[in-house]
């Protein structure tokens, strides 16, 4: 709900925003000698109007989560993502730094080497385990890698959270082991919205599409998978092909590649990550079809902002990591307060990125 009810904040912030700026700058014509309403203009030009769709959903979350914890406790936190060769992750990382800072207090992340390392992952929060961390967040590259890992913090009473990847509840409770908090993501609504918006945007008369997923087992790629794979079918799309590609751009690349060799009047891809979906589109240039293919993809990282931008890339569905690593700082110092955080869940917005509305997320991240 809280998700569904930020997204909706930024298209009416949208709109408002536009209302705001062509309205505002007649309204304060007064009878102040003409320096200083040099330097009302010159203030009303830097703050005029609305928060930017950023700075909303920034505040959104804020909100979201109150009662704010206290600042300048000086704990030490500690966080693990996957690969940060992909700049989703490095976003995230971000976020939890700065969250860091503006609390007052340190953070040490970490990161696998790849997206599909999930021993590394398993042994980067057991090494974490033996040094002096009040609470860990986690990204678990798949649902059941770091539950023993759980376990092991629970008996250390080091408070665990899950930031956007999910563990496998089940198995979790069966192995004895619990969360502190989740922050939840609904990975098959981006799987769904980017598949319909090329239903939606057809650029041809066939019905034939691929998907390109990510590691297979791991939460925000089956998810998404399997979103893209039910609109299109609920649309009366043929899926030809699902290749699972651990979104790595090379993989991408050749399996479209291989994909558009059987399907040449393939009507387009729905990706699980930019990463990949940016190694689709340039097999797709290569072969000079990228103008009939439309391909779709997830994250909104800046090399996505900057293909959608010049044209070169059709979609994609954008959420914000950098928001995600924030509010893992804010539920892990909640948790540490006493505060209850097992029901926050999702405050993370969503949006549909494309040409039209690419230069209104400039500052989204």
């Amino acid at each position: 709900m809280k998700k569904k009810l930020v997204s909706m904040l930024l298209c009416v912030t949208m709109v408002s925003a536009m209302v705001m700026g062509c309205g505002s700058s007649s309204e304060e014509k007064t009878e102040e000698p003409a320096e200083e309403t040099q330097e009302e203009t010159e203030d009303e030009a830097e703050n005029d109007g609305e928060l930017t769709l950023f700075e909303q959903a920034l505040a959104q979350v804020d909100e979201d989560f109150a009662p704010l914890p206290a600042k300048d406790s000086g704990v030490k936190l500690a966080a693990i993502e996957s690969t940060l060769a992909n700049s989703f992750w490095v976003t995230m990382q971000e976020g939890y730094e700065d969250a860091a800072a503006e609390y007052g207090v340190e953070i040490d992340v970490q990161a696998t080497d790849s997206d599909t390392d999930t021993e590394g992952q398993l042994n980067i929060l057991e090494n974490m385990l033996i040094k002096d961390y009040a609470a860990i967040a986690v990204s678990p590259l798949t649902g059941d890698c770091l539950i023993s890992g759980i376990v092991n913090a629970n008996n250390e009473e080091v408070p665990i959270i899950t930031t956007g990847n999910e563990v496998d509840a089940e198995a979790l409770k069966a192995a004895g082991g619990t969360l502190a908090g989740m922050i939840t993501v609904d990975f098959k609504s981006q799987g769904e919205m980017g598949a319909q918006y090329i239903v939606d945007n057809n650029k041809s008369d066939s019905k034939k599409v691929a998907i390109i997923a990510g590691n297979e087992g791991g939460t925000q790629a089956d998810a998404r998978r399997d979103g893209a794979k039910e609109a299109f079918e609920a649309a009366g799309y043929e899926v030809v092909a699902v290749e699972q590609c651990d979104f790595d751009v090379q993989k991408a690349y050749d399996a479209a590649a291989a994909i558009m060799e059987k399907n040449p009047d393939l009507a387009g891809f729905a990706c699980g990550n930019d990463d990949m979906a940016l190694g689709v589109v340039k097999a797709l240039q290569e072969k000079d079809l990228k103008d009939q293919v439309m391909v779709v993809g997830v994250d909104f990282t800046e090399e996505a902002k900057e293909a959608i931008a010049e044209g070169t890339y059709d979609a994609t569905v954008a959420m914000s990591p950098y928001l995600m690593g924030r509010e893992a700082v804010i539920m892990m110092l909640k948790a540490l307060e006493g505060q209850e955080v097992s029901s926050i869940g999702d405050s993370t917005p969503m949006a549909l990125v494309n040409a039209d509305n690419v230069a209104q997320m400039s500052d989204w991240h």
